[in-house]
């Protein structure tokens, strides 16, 4: 492809990165056949997430690079900034369901489970997956319930529904 080829479909820097990222969320969408019930769909996001970054690496890379010039580039930082609002607000409605079917404790709050699951994917973009072992690589596929004799757990101060964030 010459240089003419891309600026002819992609005018600008920003057009190519929305394009980019575009495809790189595509490649995610489809990554899994969504369950008939919400902790179905949940874990089976959780699951195309780990045979993506077992067999495509290079979305991960990409992904990562892009997180990493989004704090120096503004025209990157909207672009997926507005990737990353799109990806918690999808999450954060599957956790939700998924705790009215009983696959996720109540008591955790949705908005912050949602942000703690972006983190740490986000952080997954930083390392080279094609580097790591594909098993250290683990999503649960059920999140079990809290012991409900046990007071508060300090393991991970996430607010629960109702709590300030």
């Amino acid at each position: 492809m010459n240089i003419a080829t891309l600026h002819y479909y992609f005018p600008s820097k920003e057009a190519l990165i929305r394009g980019v990222v575009g495809h790189a969320m595509g490649r995610f969408r489809t990554a899994f056949a969504p369950g008939s019930r919400p902790g179905e769909q949940l874990a089976a996001q959780f699951q195309g997430i780990r045979r993506l970054a077992k067999d495509e690496p290079e979305l991960f890379m990409v992904m990562g690079e892009l997180a990493l010039r989004s704090g120096r580039d503004p025209a990157i930082a909207a672009i997926f900034q507005e990737t990353i609002e799109a990806w918690h607000t999808t999450l954060r409605t599957l956790v939700g369901h998924a705790q009215n079917e009983g696959f996720v404790d109540k008591r955790l709050d949705p908005d912050t489970v949602a942000s703690l699951v972006i983190a740490t994917l986000n952080g997954l973009f930083m390392v080279p997956v094609a580097n790591t072992a594909s098993g250290l690589l683990r999503f649960p596929t059920r999140v079990p319930p809290a012991p409900a004799a046990r007071g508060p757990q300090r393991t991970a101060d996430l607010p629960t529904s109702g709590e300030a964030s």
